[in-house]
Parts: C-alpha cells; sequence; structure tokens
C-alpha cells in the first residue's frame, strides 16, 4: 500500500503526516523562518521533504495563503499549490473542501474553495467517527468550532469572513495571539488598570505561566527575542500594565496570566454555548478537542457539560504519534481522506 503524507500549509509551520498501512504513523511540524518573503515556505517545505519516503502520495490543505506575503489569496493558493506541484513531481491532490479533491490546475483555478479549508478536512473526517458534537480545534492563531449533526459538519460559513460572522471562526489561539487582543482592563494589585495597545506579550506567555502550554507548541521567536522561561513570560506580561515584572512576586503575574485566560475559555463558551442552542445538539453530543490548545477543549467540554473525546481517539493513530497527531488535525485529516480515493492521472480533477 503506497504511503500517503498528508501537508496543512500554514503561515506560521508546515504540518506533515504519514499515513501508512492504514495507520497515521508519525506526525511532524516544521516551523518556517520569521522572514517576510515567501521563500520561506520553500525553507520550510525543504526541511519537511526530508522527513517523507520518495514513493509516497501527497494531498495538500492549507492556511498560508493568508500570508501578507502575497498580494491577496488567489496569489497565496496559486504559489503553495505551484511549490507543491513542482517539489513532488505533480503526484499530489489538494482539498478543496466542498469541492473535494483537487488536481493543481484546478486548484489554482477555484482558490476560494482551497484558500484555509483545512477545518473542513477535519471536521468531515471526526464526523465520519462521530455523527453528532461539537468540533474544536484551537491552534496557534485561531480556533475553530463546528457543530457536527448527522454525519456532516452543520456550518453556515465556509470562508473565512462567512465562519467568523457564524461565530464559527474565533481569530484568536493559545500562542501567537497578542494579549491586547482580549482586554484593555485588568486588575493587578487590588485595582483594574488600563492595559497596553502593543504586542509586549502573547498568549503563549499566559499559558506558559498558567502551566498549560505544550512545550512544541511555541517554536518561534517571542515577542521581545529573548526566552521562554515563566521569568521571562512575566516580564513581557508585566509590560502590558506599564510594570516591570520585578515589581511583583511570580505568583501575581500567574494571577493576571489566569486573568487573561479565562476570558479567553469565556469566550469559547460562550459561542460553544451558542452553536450548541443553534444546531439543537442532543445532551450527549460530545466535544471533539483537536490543536495545541486542546487543553482549553477539555475545559469547555466541562463548561457545557458534555463528554470530551480528543481527536486522537478517533483515527486510527500510532500511539506513540498521537498527541502530535491531535496537534496538526487538518494534516492528518487530509492523509486519511485521500486514502479514500483512487488514483488519478496528473491535471484531472478528483472532486
Amino acid at each position: 500500500m503506497t504511503a500517503i503524507i498528508g501537508w496543512d500549509l500554514g503561515g506560521a509551520n508546515l504540518k506533515l503526516a504519514l499515513l501508512e498501512g492504514g495507520h497515521i504513523t508519525r506526525v511532524v511540524q516544521v516551523p518556517c523562518p520569521v522572514r517576510q518573503d515567501r521563500g520561506k515556505f520553500d525553507a520550510a517545505l525543504k526541511e519537511a521533504l526530508a522527513l517523507c519516503p520518495a514513493s509516497a502520495r501527497h494531498a495538500v490543505t492549507m492556511t498560508g495563503e493568508l500570508s501578507d506575503v502575497f498580494t491577496d489569496r488567489a496569489e497565496g493558493v496559486a504559489y503553495l499549490v505551484s511549490m507543491m506541484r513542482e517539489v513532488t513531481g505533480g503526484d499530489a491532490v489538494f482539498y478543496g473542501g466542498r469541492a473535494g479533491f483537487l488536481a493543481a490546475e484546478e486548484a489554482i483555478a477555484r482558490p476560494l474553495d482551497v484558500a484555509s479549508a483545512n477545518w473542513h478536512a477535519s471536521a468531515t473526517l471526526v464526523a465520519d467517527h462521530c455523527a453528532s458534537g461539537i468540533f474544536i480545534d484551537i491552534g496557534t492563531t485561531t480556533t475553530d468550532l463546528i457543530p457536527l449533526r448527522a454525519g456532516l459538519p452543520a456550518t453556515r460559513g465556509y470562508t473565512d469572513a462567512d465562519r467568523l460572522a457564524a461565530r464559527e471562526l474565533i481569530y484568536a489561539g493559545v500562542v501567537r495571539t497578542p494579549v491586547m487582543a482580549f482586554s484593555r482592563l485588568a486588575p493587578f494589585a487590588g485595582h483594574v488598570q488600563g492595559t497596553a495597545a502593543e504586542r509586549f506579550a502573547t498568549m503563549a506567555d499566559v499559558y506558559r505561566l498558567t502551566d498549560d502550554l505544550p512545550d512544541d507548541a511555541d517554536p518561534h521567536p517571542t515577542p521581545d527575542l529573548r526566552g521562554k522561561s515563566k521569568q521571562e513570560s512575566a516580564a513581557r506580561l508585566a509590560r502590558m500594565l506599564g510594570r516591570d515584572a520585578s515589581e511583583a512576586p511570580l505568583e501575581a503575574w500567574v494571577e493576571l496570566a489566569s486573568f487573561f485566560a479565562e476570558l479567553q475559555l469565556s469566550e469559547l463558551v460562550e459561542a460553544g454555548r451558542a452553536l450548541t442552542l443553534r444546531e439543537g445538539l442532543a445532551a450527549d453530543a460530545p466535544v471533539i478537542g483537536a490543536g495545541c490548545g486542546r487543553f482549553l477543549a477539555r475545559r469547555l467540554a466541562s463548561e457545557l457539560h458534555r463528554a470530551y473525546r480528543d481527536f486522537a481517539e478517533v483515527i486510527p493513530c500510532a500511539t506513540g504519534a498521537r498527541a502530535m497527531a491531535a496537534s496538526c488535525a487538518p494534516a492528518v485529516a487530509v492523509a486519511l481522506l485521500a486514502a479514500k480515493i483512487p488514483l488519478s492521472p496528473p491535471g484531472r480533477g478528483l472532486g
């Protein structure tokens, strides 16, 4: 059986999942270099390809077309599709969500189907195994909240704009999102004070201080280009209040971090509750969590009084790959979905 590599081409990371013998055996995340040119994708891809079997088929989804190195989504899709077509010798298919898998030429011609369709792959796969529930993928930058009903994603939006309007996409994650996105006020030392509208600290700092962030979730430089210890995260968070970390013990900064963490959870709870009511989901419909921030999905399930299931529990996956598989759900999903389609000559549509 031919191995399949599932790819999720993001603007910050490339993620790949290896499907062999019907099981996900390896999942890897490769950071894109922090630079403002398209070549960052090529550099990350070169590193990732060294991990791939030479005879593998390739299935691709993406969000990297949103990177500001491209003038618009169509240009981004065309660049990433062409990049993958070249390095795979044309042996790649591209996930078009509602359009199915597409050959390279069709993918370039249908950018709005291909752009940021990775959520659709994950939700479709999960719905095959869990007919009713709320699928939530909390990543470094965004959160997808997808109701599942009758074995299908029950969404009202497809594009990012439509999904933001439907509260099925929340543009905040647990790593790269600036702390200032959650509040202009914060409690400290017995008072409520204003906060800086600056990217002094990110939610990665918050979740390092609360001991929630997985070790491999944040491969990129910090806002001040310093380290990632609790003390250094506290120093960045202190700047959000116009202060130095030396003004208070570490416990005070952990308490402040917990305040911002609770704000993020509250937003997820509000959106999750609204979606379950909108779709009339039964009380026993679970929350299925994915992404490096799925620790919040567990808390969401508790707040909604629903059972929790991890993405890795619903897929065929080697034990040692489970954690990364759940963190890189779209790459896993396109590999498993592509395994269901027949081989097709290059240049022919598969949708």
